[in-house]
């Protein structure tokens, strides 16, 4: 399914100045916090001073986050998902942008967060980004991504192996690690 037929695109914090961040009263997920992490680290966020009467997006369970420019294509448009409930009000940064599947699209976020990672998907991102030193998402183009929808059993049954794949992963390079330290 295509995503601009399931899904909306929004963008991060708009109208702020240097002086807003860094001693604010509300939370936002820094660019690094999406471009490092499959899902957002909920413990790396950091504040912005925002009004009760400013229109800001805010992020929901489920919203899949990018970063919308890059030095190199390959690197525009990484992902991060939203994989926890938020219990306060949460913004984007201005350098990212969120995608929001329609209510009736079934989707785990722990399946998206490997979907949006995985190599046919980030290829099709990439297909996406134009530039030369600086690489941008176009929007048009990142709509006119297709994406699989399975069962939502077999979204299950990926992220069990996706998960252990990937804790396994993270048990070798510990120990890989070590090894190194040690020799």
């Amino acid at each position: 399914m295509l995503l601009g037929e399931i899904s909306t695109l929004y963008g991060g914090l708009t109208g702020k100045t240097k002086n807003d961040f860094g001693k604010g009263n509300a939370k936002y997920i820094p660019y690094k916090n999406i471009f490092s992490n499959l899902a957002v680290d909920k413990n790396n966020l950091e504040t912005v001073a925002i009004s009760n009467h400013e229109k800001q997006n805010f992020l929901k369970y489920g919203d899949v986050l990018f970063t919308g420019s890059s030095e190199s294509r390959e690197e525009a448009g990484l992902s991060s998902v939203v994989t926890f409930n938020l219990d306060e009000k949460i913004y984007l940064n201005s350098f990212s942008f969120g995608l929001r599947f329609n209510d009736d699209i079934n989707l785990n976020p722990e399946f998206t967060k490997y979907l949006f990672r995985g190599n046919a998907i980030r290829n099709e991102i990439a297909k996406s980004a134009s530039g030369v030193t600086r690489y941008n998402i176009s929007k048009a183009s990142f709509r006119k991504i297709q994406i699989p929808i399975p069962p939502l059993d077999v979204q299950a049954k990926i992220v069990k192996i996706l998960d252990a794949f990937t804790a396994l992963t993270a048990e070798l390079t510990a120990e890989l690690t070590m090894r190194e330290k040690q020799y």
